[in-house]
């Protein structure tokens, strides 16, 4: 007996939770029921647009208020691409309610606030994730198992990776992320998550030993009083001596590479967070080669693509798509995936202490486990 439709509700009509709608309506085992805005108008409006383009067969009602979408018993879990700055709030509520819940991210302003949030789930018997997409790529499982396999990488020894957009100047001024009362971590927490993320997967959710931080430069919205990260670099230093190096920022071309080296050879992802348009998706492994001939040294590249079969977006097997469908799953199951909630918990930490180093600067401090 085929199991019924996960009933999602969406709180907020941001612009990412388009692309959620989509793959809620991709993923096969999920309906979105419900959305809701402080303005009614707004939801009916968010919800005939994306109708327009990706119509599920009974149009989801609108919602006028927050609490009146958590307090539905149609509703299975939530969806949260609320500001930072309020997130905290109607992630209790959900749980309370009884609802799974997937969050955005940064999860929360500070450390203390994701763990009570992530207790009350816990308390709850509801599922907790954060919003990051690429972990769920099959892309992912591929580079896990050549990680894992001793011979392509080795040893890992050095993990880099580089977030960023170049910002138009109407986005100081426009833009929530801008505003450090709703986004105190500017291009940290919108960026810079995914940096830590793809060294924290890569070395297996283990949490550094040390930290540091360099605050490169900061930016405050014409209204607020709270200047925000607009340029950051982070350094993570593990137990087993491996580093990690990361770059985000608002002002610079759009980049987002990863590159994973060890003392055998290399992986490289020019598309870590978000995969170049196209029905696959790939990374290389392998690296260069120096051979001397006489007075000449000759450098050869070795390298060597590995493709998944995964769209890139807007597709059943889409990274987006496998997220809401594998959290569906999860919720259904009756069972709680505590490593999806931890997994949050630990980018939040090293995010935190790696911004505490920069406005002490820049020193490197141990990073804390939970």
């Amino acid at each position: 007996m085929a199991k019924p439709l996960f009933r999602w509700g969406i709180l907020g009509t941001a612009q990412i939770a388009r692309k959620a709608w989509q793959a809620i309506h991709l993923s096969g085992n999920g309906i979105v029921v419900a959305v809701a805005s402080r303005n009614l108008a707004r939801s009916g409006e968010y919800i005939a647009q994306c109708q327009s383009h990706v119509p599920f067969a009974a149009t989801p009602r609108a919602v006028g208020s927050y609490e009146e979408l958590i307090g539905s018993p149609d509703i299975d879990g939530v969806y949260i691409p609320l500001p930072t700055g309020v997130r905290k709030e109607w992630v209790l509520r959900a749980a309370a309610a009884g609802k799974h819940v997937v969050c955005e991210k940064p999860c929360a302003t500070c450390f203390a606030d994701l763990v009570e949030m992530t207790d009350a789930c816990r308390r709850a018997n509801v599922q907790f994730m954060d919003g990051v997409m690429f972990v769920h790529s099959r892309r992912m499982n591929l580079i896990r198992q050549v990680l894992d396999d001793g011979q392509t990488v080795g040893r890992v020894r050095r993990i880099t990776s580089a977030f960023t957009f170049n910002a138009p100047e109407e986005f100081f001024s426009s833009n929530i992320r801008s505003r450090g009362e709703l986004e105190p971590d500017g291009c940290v927490g919108d960026l810079g998550w995914y940096n830590i993320q793809i060294a924290l997967w890569t070395m297996g959710w283990e949490l550094p030993a040390r930290v540091s931080g360099r605050l490169l430069s900061e930016r405050r919205h014409p209204d607020g009083a709270i200047a925000v990260p607009t340029e950051f670099s982070g350094e993570l230093f593990f137990r087993d001596g491996t580093t990690s190096g990361f770059y985000c920022s608002f002002l610079n071309e759009m980049q987002q590479w990863a590159h994973i080296s060890g003392t055998r050879g290399v992986i490289q992802m020019p598309d870590f967070v978000l995969p170049v348009f196209g029905s696959e998706v790939t990374f290389e492994t392998g690296g260069m080669a120096a051979r001397a001939e006489g007075c000449d040294i000759n450098v050869e590249p070795h390298w060597r693509q590995w493709p998944v079969n995964e769209y890139s977006n807007s597709h059943a097997t889409a990274q987006e798509t496998n997220l809401f469908r594998d959290f569906a799953e999860q919720a259904q199951s009756g069972r709680l995936n505590e490593y999806w909630p931890e997994r949050a918990l630990k980018t939040q930490r090293v995010m935190e202490v790696c911004l505490a180093s920069a406005r002490d600067g820049g020193r490197v401090i141990e990073c804390p486990g939970f």
